[in-house]
């Protein structure tokens, strides 16, 4: 499919694929990839359609006139997106008006959480941003199945971010700078889970109201929208040495 023309886009169609490809760029950056699987979407604000990467390109390789653009309610063609991305965002999109982008990944710090039957623990900082403030899905497959849908929102919920049991993490925010943000904190608190295990010694618990404190504390960090400072310096850094997403 040949790239668009962003000159000719609304500026909101505009903004949201720039912001898009600069999140794929930075989840290739932070080496949260599976080669061309999982995917990240955002949907385009007035309108019920989302973008998502074409299937068969690397993170590192998406742009924002690469993406494709599709209707929540609309079946695209898997030789355009990848069908288990479809299933998986059209159900979360369609089912959350406030979420405007879902972040999916297969890490292997994820995944290895997502195999524990305890899920995720709260014994970091980075962990207690998450606590109560997660859901579980329970393994069904490769997500091909429209059956699958109801599921996946019910186990999500109101929270912005989803461990997918034997397969791998989500986060499902209003903005794609918090669901990246989301997302990076996630991935660093299991790889902190992994690495305090493997260690073999016993884990030193948080108290119990401190871990309520810490995850309301996350909430507008220092009076600023949740996930936008961080985000503002990636994009710093993106624009210096990776410019080229915004094409």
């Amino acid at each position: 499919m040949a790239s668009l023309s962003i000159a000719t886009m609304s500026d909101a169609e505009r903004q949201t694929r720039y912001d898009l490809a600069a999140c794929y760029r930075l989840a290739a950056r932070y080496r949260m990839t599976d080669t061309i699987y999982t995917h990240i979407t955002a949907r385009i604000p007035g309108t019920e359609d989302i973008l998502i990467n074409r299937f068969g390109d690397q993170f590192h390789e998406v742009t924002a006139s690469s993406l494709i653009r599709f209707g929540i309610h609309e079946e695209p063609s898997a030789r355009d997106v990848n069908p288990a991305g479809a299933v998986i965002h059209t159900a979360i999109h369609a089912a959350r008006h406030d979420v405007g982008c879902v972040m999916h990944t297969h890490t292997t710090a994820g995944v290895a959480v997502a195999c524990q039957a305890q899920g995720l623990l709260p014994i970091s900082q980075h962990a207690l941003q998450f606590y109560n403030r997660i859901g579980y899905h329970d393994y069904e497959g490769i997500a091909l199945l429209d059956d699958e849908k109801p599921r996946l929102v019910q186990d999500l919920g109101n929270h912005g971010a989803l461990i997918l049991r034997n397969h791998g993490l989500l986060t499902a925010y209003a903005t794609t700078a918090e669901t990246f943000s989301a997302m990076f904190n996630l991935e660093r608190a299991c790889q902190i889970q992994i690495a305090a295990m493997s260690g073999g010694a016993a884990l030193y618990p948080v108290r119990e109201p401190i871990r309520e404190l810490t995850a309301t504390q996350n909430d507008n960090f220092g009076g600023q929208e949740t996930g936008l400072p961080e985000w503002i310096a990636h994009i710093r850094d993106l624009q210096r040495t990776d410019p080229g997403f915004a094409d």
